[in-house]
């Protein structure tokens, strides 16, 4: 009378315990085997070249392009950055080979190809704005911290990437310009390349006396800070106008920036005033015209 209890209990012991699989053996292992060793030659190539590349010969470059371009740190940090990416090229294509997916790449020459054209051919722009950087960057007359003029705008060059530049302007604002912008276009630097000529028109009465006013322009110029001996200062007379004749005073100041010509030039123009105040010589006279005429008014319909 007992056993059937007993019974329905190890039924449903035996109904609990499901199939389990079985962990995987040596042959199951064994089909990913050769994926795992050419992904670990793969790695064992690609860091070989990468680790070579970038604790041995970088260090060295990198020495090399500073102690010929010491007043270029955009070239010394592009030939950095061109350097890790063909770096890391050459040791992903060495990995390849040592892979042994080096026959597949010979055999694949021509579906390479074709990937490559579509590829050139869709990133035509994108390309092409990395072969201005590359062009930018080489270019010795082209630095970070160099005013720039171009067909758009100026400012100050503040970075230098592989696709854009970054320039901020006068306002304050940081312009993002595509480098095929600026190599297919005009670039003017007009500071930074040593000794900077400026040039100041004004005119000035007819009844002035002209060496005098010459005279005093120069002198100011002298006595002005930031302005060099040599070359001398020089003023000219420069036209003759109906009202009043326009002279033009040049002198020098040495390696400035934008904002040191602003300071001279200022400086400069107050002195004049000071001067020419003091010495009695009239700058741009109002000029004063006597008119003689007729002026009628009213409605011409009305008086037909």
């Amino acid at each position: 009378m007992m056993t059937a209890p007993f019974a329905a209990t190890s039924f449903t012991t035996a109904a609990l315990q499901l199939p389990t699989e079985p962990d995987p053996g040596p042959d199951e292992l064994a089909v990913f085997w050769p994926l795992l060793v050419q992904l670990g030659w793969f790695l064992a190539g690609f860091l070989t070249v990468v680790l070579i590349g970038w604790l041995l010969v970088q260090p060295v470059l990198k020495r090399a392009v500073r102690r010929r371009n010491r007043n270029n740190p955009t070239l010394q940090a592009a030939v950095v950055l061109y350097f890790r990416l063909l770096v890391a090229l050459a040791g992903t294509l060495v990995g390849v080979a040592v892979a042994g997916y080096g026959g597949f790449l010979g055999d694949s020459a021509l579906v390479i190809s074709a990937v490559a054209l579509a590829v050139g051919i869709a990133a035509r722009e994108v390309i092409g704005s990395l072969v201005s950087g590359v062009a930018l960057v080489l270019d010795p007359e082209f630095n970070v911290g160099d005013h720039i003029e171009w067909d758009g705008g100026a400012g100050v060059v503040q970075s230098i990437a592989l696709r854009i530049t970054r320039v901020e302007t006068a306002a304050g604002e940081l312009v993002t310009i595509p480098n095929t912008i600026l190599t297919a276009g005009e670039i003017t630097r007009p500071y930074g390349r040593g000794n900077h000529r400026i040039v100041q028109e004004l005119g000035v009465g007819y009844e002035a006396d002209l060496d005098e006013v010459l005279e005093q322009l120069t002198d100011v110029a002298g006595e002005t800070e930031g302005v060099l001996a040599e070359p001398s200062p020089a003023a000219y007379v420069d036209d003759l106008g109906a009202d009043e004749v326009s002279v033009r005073v040049h002198y020098w100041i040495t390696d400035p920036t934008r904002r040191d010509v602003f300071a001279v030039r200022s400086a400069y123009a107050r002195g004049v005033k000071d001067r020419f105040e003091a010495e009695g010589i009239t700058v741009n006279q109002p000029a004063e015209r006597e008119l003689s005429g007729r002026i009628r008014l009213g409605d011409d319909s009305a008086s037909e």
